[in-house]
């Protein structure tokens, strides 16, 4: 575990699980942190591969008065991160909202990046838009904020139990809950960046390998952009699990076998 310090003075909190094959950097979702990486850190060591965790700014242990908490903000710092850390090839693997952060950092990273994982990703885009027909609203995607203001704790609640999809225990809700609770004050304003976020031509120009997973009974992110995600990628192959938005915690042993059968191939 460790703190890379940004220009700004901030600190980002960040965990190398080394190994001796390549390492996936793995971003979470918005509101929640690296915890929820666990499983996957578990699996991917297990087989000798590397693992770069990383909260989000405002997450997690990361600070939570960043000046900029944008969307761009957080890829520039995993992008430091993986330089920091001293690794020649990555995959970046991204859940919900941290698959736009790894498709933009792959953008900072590009001759490293050997393939990327977006997990239910909100990427390329996340509101519908011109030749876009998937998700939801930009106004509901910015009427966010100001709901969680209004009443903090019944808005995470409830949107643990959407994340952790149907039939999910009480225990895995509860964990979610915690994570929404633990974040700034401020990560609203990572979120917005979904509003008006459009990855498609950057998406297309990536060389190499791109898994896009969904999950068919995703209530957070329409399972139509995985498939669109896939298309669009020069390199993109579409898998479903028969998941809600969060499968690497709803059904780890099969998200994990997933993760290793890409990472296998890249190594």
């Amino acid at each position: 575990m460790a703190f890379f310090e940004t220009d700004d003075g901030g600190h980002v909190y960040f965990e190398h699980h080394r190994g001796e094959k390549i390492p996936v950097v793995l971003i979470h979702g918005w509101g929640m942190s690296g915890e929820y990486w666990a499983s996957a850190v578990e699996a991917v060591q297990a087989e000798g591969f590397g693992a770069i965790v990383v909260d989000h700014r405002g997450c997690g242990r990361s600070d939570r008065d960043f000046p900029d908490m944008s969307i761009d903000a957080i890829a520039a710092d995993v992008a430091a991160i993986v330089r920091q850390c001293g690794v020649s090839r990555i995959v970046l693997n991204g859940w919900s909202l941290g698959a736009a952060v790894a498709v933009a950092a792959a953008d900072l990273l590009r001759e490293q990046v050997a393939g990327i994982i977006l997990t239910c990703g909100a990427s390329p885009r996340y509101v519908q838009g011109e030749d876009f027909p998937h998700g939801g609203t930009a106004e509901d995607v910015l009427g966010i904020g100001a709901a969680i203001t209004s009443d903090r704790p019944n808005f995470f609640r409830t949107l643990a139990e959407g994340a952790c999809g149907e039939g999910a225990s009480e225990a895995l809700i509860a964990w979610v809950e915690r994570g929404f609770l633990g974040s700034g004050p401020r990560a609203s304003e990572t979120l917005a960046g979904l509003a008006t976020l459009d990855q498609r031509e950057l998406l297309s120009s990536f060389p190499f390998p791109i898994l896009c997973i969904g999950g068919a009974k995703d209530t957070i992110a329409d399972p139509a952009i995985a498939g669109f995600a896939a298309k669009c990628a020069s390199k993109g192959t579409l898998l479903t699990l028969d998941t809600g938005h969060s499968p690497q915690l709803e059904a780890p042993t099969l998200y994990n076998d997933a993760l290793l059968e890409f990472m296998r191939k890249i190594a």
